[in-house]
C-alpha cells in the first residue's frame, strides 16, 4: 500500500489540515481589514469528515504527524471533538495546532485532554502598539496569557511563528528573540510570502532571512545547529552570548522565498473545504469533498490523494519560476484559505 509519493522522489508524511478559513485577527500580511468572503458551513469539512480523512491519511497513506491550522482553528466549536476523535483512533500520532493564541487560556485544558501535544503560536511582536498595528486588534494580553497557560499545561516545545514587516516590526528581531529565550519558547522567523489577500507583497519589500540573521548577529552569536535539518522548514541556529559564548537556546528561520527548501518537502495539505494542495503555491487542487459525500470508499479517497501528490510541482507551485520573480503568479487562495 503506497504512501504519498511524488514524481521527484519525495514522500509526504506531515499533514497540514485546515479546519476553517475564518480568523479573529486581521493581520496585514494575511487578509484585509474587513475580512474575506468566508466558506459556508455546508462547504466545510464536518468533524466526522475531518476524523475520517485523518484516519485515511494515517492508516493508508503513511502520515506520521498532523497539524491543524486555519484561519484560526479555535474558532471552530467542535475542535475538541476533532482532536479527541483522531487521538482515540491513533494515539501514536502527534497532533499539533497553529493558532494565534487568543483563546488558548480558556480552552487549553480541554485541548490537551483531547490529545493536543504541541502548538505553534503566531506572534510577530511583544510590543502592544505594534501588535495592534499588525493585527488590527488589541489582543496581545490574551495571547501572552494563552502562552503562559499552554506552558503550565505541559505543552512542549511551544513554538512562536513571527513575520517581520518592513517599516512596522522589521527592527524587532533581536527583541523578540530575547523575549522568547527568556520564556523558553522556540522562535521561528518566517519570510513573508506572497499569499496575502491584498496582493501587496513584493519581493523587494520583504524582510529576508539574511537581514534577520544580520539583525540578530548584532546582539548574539549565531552558529549552525548540530542536528540535521532533514525535511524541517526551519533552518536552526544556536544562539550564544557574545561575551561568554554560552548557548542560550535556538532560533529558526524559514526562508521560503530567498532560500527555498522544496527538494526536502514532506508536507501535504487539506483545505477546510477538502481540497488537496500539494504545495502552498499550487494553482491546482484535487477535491475530496465529493468523494467523502458520495459514498466512495476510503481507498477511493486515498487513491485520489495519491494522484494529487504524484503531480506535486518540483518547487513553489511552478517548476522553474521563483517566488516574486518575473513570470511568477500568486495563487488565488490566501494563506488563511489554504491553511498554514
Amino acid at each position: 500500500m503506497s504512501g504519498l509519493i511524488d514524481q521527484f522522489g519525495r514522500t509526504a508524511t506531515d499533514l497540514r489540515m485546515s479546519l476553517i478559513d475564518k480568523c479573529n485577527l486581521r493581520c496585514r500580511y494575511c487578509m484585509p481589514a474587513e475580512g474575506l468572503d468566508w466558506l459556508k458551513k455546508d462547504d466545510m469539512l464536518t468533524a466526522d469528515e475531518v476524523i475520517r480523512l485523518a484516519d485515511i491519511a494515517i492508516s493508508r497513506l503513511g502520515i506520521e504527524s498532523i497539524r491543524f491550522t486555519g484561519g484560526e482553528p479555535m474558532v471552530r466549536a467542535d475542535l475538541v471533538d476533532i482532536l479527541a476523535g483522531v487521538h482515540a483512533a491513533h494515539p501514536q500520532v502527534e497532533l499539533s495546532m497553529t493558532t494565534n493564541g487568543i483563546n488558548l487560556e480558556r480552552k487549553i485544558d480541554a485541548l490537551v485532554e483531547a490529545g493536543l501535544a504541541r502548538i505553534n503560536v503566531s506572534l510577530d511582536t511583544v510590543c502592544p502598539e505594534t501588535f495592534a498595528k499588525i493585527t488590527r486588534r488589541d489582543r496581545l494580553t490574551k495571547v501572552l496569557s494563552g502562552l503562559h497557560a499552554a506552558k503550565a499545561a505541559g505543552l512542549e516545545p511551544i513554538k512562536i511563528n513571527a513575520v517581520l514587516l518592513r517599516g512596522i516590526n522589521d527592527q524587532q528581531a533581536a527583541e523578540l528573540l530575547t523575549w522568547s529565550l527568556e520564556h523558553d519558547y522556540q522562535l521561528r522567523f518566517i519570510e513573508q510570502m506572497p499569499l496575502d489577500a491584498d496582493h501587496n507583497w513584493t519581493r523587494d519589500n520583504m524582510v529576508t532571512a539574511a537581514e534577520i540573521r544580520d539583525q540578530i548577529a548584532q546582539v548574539y552569536t549565531l552558529t549552525e545547529h548540530e542536528t540535521p535539518r532533514g525535511s524541517a522548514p526551519a533552518e536552526l541556529f544556536d544562539v550564544q552570548d557574545k561575551e561568554t559564548q554560552e548557548t542560550l537556546g535556538q532560533v529558526g528561520i524559514i526562508a521560503s522565498v530567498t532560500e527555498p527548501f522544496c527538494a526536502a518537502c514532506s508536507r501535504t495539505r487539506i483545505t477546510a473545504d477538502a481540497k488537496v494542495r500539494s504545495c502552498l503555491f499550487s494553482h491546482t487542487e484535487t477535491d475530496l469533498m465529493g468523494l467523502l459525500r458520495d459514498g466512495s470508499s476510503d481507498e477511493d479517497i486515498a487513491n485520489a490523494w495519491r494522484e494529487a501528490m504524484w503531480h506535486k510541482p518540483k518547487a513553489h507551485g511552478q517548476t522553474q519560476v521563483g517566488l516574486g520573480m518575473p513570470g511568477f503568479v500568486q495563487p488565488e487562495r490566501t494563506m488563511s484559505a489554504i491553511g498554514g
